[in-house]
């Protein structure tokens, strides 16, 4: 993204990779809020790197197994941004990349997806998410699984976008509270672990460090841009309702987009975890240093 104002990034600068690890790397999901930030990283490291996507530079589509081959070629270590359907994709996916040659695999799962009831009663531990960690696991390559909870992103580009820009957000999280993970961290330790040693075998789980309520984001975002969105809490039902008639979501998606808001009902996503710091020896960006820079950038306008 282009920096508006004079506000610095102060997101440390890149140490250039090791030659042994410059690439070819292949960014499936190149385009979206953690691919391409991961992309642009490996990039500034001077790797080989493949921007995959149904629509990338590289084309490559979960939906359709003919493409993966030709984005798979030659490819020495893949970021996996999986598909969030079951039966998963990614185990098909797993064993065509290693075949080909691929040597490290890293995966984006999900924060809570082994522990029961962390999406409510009618999911199982697991799922899609599930699927993939456990492909990995038994693929003979070396592995690396990240584990974020909800990101900060969804305030600035994604579906709570509309509602901060609007001055009303609606959820139905009540009183909860969530350790909001910065995707540049995302990121930053997705390129540790496809470029580093020492990563191999380790599960990150990553957060933010610290929690707040959805009244207390926006108290942030007020304070750096001078407008203030309320939050409204709402039914459950009546936030899936919305989806589906104002944002054009399926029946399907809503129910997923509505369940993934209970941990932070449940306070689930409130505890902080230690990922961030184990990968790169630093702690994670506060919230306050993520909203300072999407403000520059003019996400609220």
């Amino acid at each position: 993204m282009t920096r508006t104002g004079n506000s610095a990034d102060t997101t440390p600068a890149p140490t250039p990779a090791p030659a042994s690890v410059r690439g070819p790397v292949l960014v499936t999901g190149g385009t979206g809020k953690t691919g391409r930030r991961v992309v642009d990283r490996l990039r500034a490291l001077g790797v080989a790197t493949r921007a995959a996507s149904r629509s990338g530079e590289t084309r490559f589509d979960w939906a359709d197994p003919a493409t993966w081959g030709p984005a798979l070629d030659g490819a020495a270590a893949v970021y996996i941004v999986p598909l969030d359907t079951s039966p998963s994709p990614t185990t098909a996916f797993v064993e065509q990349a290693v075949a080909s040659g691929v040597r490290r695999l890293v995966l984006l799962s999900a924060r809570g997806v082994d522990v029961p009831g962390y999406f409510g009663d009618g999911h199982e531990v697991g799922g899609p998410h599930g699927e993939g960690e456990r492909a990995v696991r038994a693929s003979g390559a070396e592995w690396t699984i990240l584990r974020p909870g909800w990101f900060a992103q969804n305030f600035s580009e994604g579906v709570f976008l509309d509602g901060v820009r609007a001055g009303e957000l609606a959820l139905p999280t009540g009183d909860g509270r969530a350790a909001f993970v910065d995707a540049d961290d995302i990121a930053a330790v997705a390129v540790a672990a496809l470029t580093e040693d020492g990563h191999a075998g380790q599960e990150y789980g990553l957060s933010g460090p610290r929690a707040l309520g959805m009244a207390d984001v926006l108290d942030e975002i007020a304070k750096a841009t001078g407008k203030r969105a309320a939050y409204v809490p709402v039914e459950a039902s009546a936030f899936r309702a919305g989806l589906v008639a104002d944002q054009g979501f399926t029946d399907e998606e809503a129910g997923l987009w509505t369940d993934a808001l209970i941990p932070i009902t449940t306070s689930r996503e409130a505890p902080v975890l230690d990922g961030v710091r184990r990968a790169l020896g630093r702690e994670p960006r506060d919230f306050t240093d993520f909203v300072r820079d999407a403000a520059a950038r003019g996400a609220w306008g």
